[in-house]
């Protein structure tokens, strides 16, 4: 244990031990691939640490949770895997807890909100590695030529949608409720509408009174009058979205730091304000955060945590986060950018984490229920639709996923 909470490099017990990780890619090309960053890091950990290699695999998002579930069902689980689901692995027990691996000061360095989305049953497993969170993101030329300000509130939301329409806008307000990423935007809205997933006690509530008053104002009042573009919500996905504001043909939409790089390098003048609420800003706003898991199967508890130690380092953290755009996982690093001039467009991101509300990841039921939102929430605010009924079918959805946990 001396080595794990010393977090200061093993002393010769293990003999030439490898610790393998599988890690998800951040990078949107061969130049900035997460290949690179663990390349870097890999590399002065075992400058230190010569009994130790890590040998790191790095798949694209869209393969790199199937890959960890292989090897898992395989028997031949990585000691190590950041991923973007840790619950059905805690709750098969095949994970170390955080306090197993991790020296106290690191675990106790985690961002509050996403240390305890980390847990199931009040004993943390996943260990945040990414975050990120929304902010509405507005285009100011054309806010300029509609002669509208950055909304506040939904009904300001809506005039400006209009104004904008007006001025032939493509998207007033983009509404990417497709399959790509439907169960964020639909977050960010429950939010702001004073709802959520989940209530105070963490009972699923996705057809609560204002979840359907949320969804019935969308239906209403920019669906129903055009204001969304030209792609019905349930098509568009936030990639589509994401380019389409870059492209310069989005007013507005809900967005995370990514999108500063890609709007910038097309020249896209941009603001960004706390989402709009339905009384005024919303008091909450979705947070996310990506995971790293520790597995039991190879026996390398000592290892695995004196190398999360150096991983979580907040020199470590920090060029994780500013090669990415993202934002620090950890108090430390969070301070530091806050008060960095080279971070400040991140600011506003790192305001809203300390508000933020993660999904409900600690329930192995979420992939269920986040799977449904996927498939129906874009019926919700189809022109005719009853967003009771449909929020009434993804409920159903929950409660009998979440009767299994």
């Amino acid at each position: 244990m001396t080595a794990v909470l010393g977090g200061c490099g093993l002393t010769g017990d293990s003999d030439g031990v490898t610790l393998k990780l599988v890690a998800a890619d951040y990078g949107d090309s061969k130049d900035n691939s997460s290949r690179k960053y663990w390349d870097e890091l890999v590399e002065s950990y075992e400058a230190k640490n010569p009994d130790v290699q890590v040998d790191v695999t790095v798949y694209s998002w869209n393969d790199v949770d199937r890959k960890v579930r292989e090897m898992v069902e395989a028997g031949e689980a990585p000691d190590m895997a950041q991923i973007g689901a840790y619950s059905d692995y805690a709750d098969k027990e095949l994970l170390y807890r955080a306090d197993d691996v991790l020296s106290i000061p690191v675990q106790a360095d985690f961002v509050s909100q996403l240390a305890a989305a980390g847990q199931v049953n009040g004993v943390q497993y996943g260990l945040p590695f990414a975050a990120s969170t929304r902010v509405l993101f507005y285009n100011k030329t054309l806010f300029d030529k509609a002669g509208v300000q950055p909304p506040k509130s939904w009904d300001d939301l809506a005039e400006a949608a209009e104004a904008l329409e007006e001025k032939g806008v493509k998207y007033p307000y983009a509404l990417p409720l497709g399959a790509e990423e439907a169960q964020a935007e639909t977050m960010q809205w429950m939010l702001s509408g004073e709802g959520g997933y989940t209530d105070d006690v963490g009972t699923y509530s996705v057809d609560s009174p204002q979840n359907v008053t949320t969804f019935t104002w969308l239906r209403d009042e920019l669906v129903g009058k055009g204001l969304t573009g030209p792609v019905a919500p349930g098509k568009l996905n936030r990639a589509a979205a994401f380019a389409a504001f870059a492209a310069g043909d989005v007013g507005m939409l809900n967005g995370h730091p990514s999108l500063m790089k890609m709007a910038s390098d097309k020249g896209v003048k941009y603001g960004m304000v706390t989402t709009p609420g339905i009384d005024g800003e919303s008091k909450n706003t979705l947070g996310v955060s990506d995971w790293m898991t520790a597995f039991k199967k190879n026996g390398h508890r000592d290892e695995i945590g004196d190398f999360l130690d150096f991983v979580y380092s907040e020199e470590n953290v920090l060029d994780f986060s500013r090669e990415y755009d993202l934002l620090p996982v950890t108090t430390s690093a969070s301070r530091t950018m806050s008060t960095a001039p080279e971070d400040e467009n991140l600011k506003p991101f790192l305001d809203e984490l300390l508000l933020s509300e993660l999904y409900p990841v600690g329930k192995t039921s979420w992939a269920s229920v986040s799977a449904d939102v996927k498939k129906r929430i874009g019926q919700a605010v189809a022109t005719g639709a009853s967003p009771k009924e449909v929020l009434g079918q993804i409920q159903a959805t929950a409660m009998k996923a979440g009767s299994a946990e």
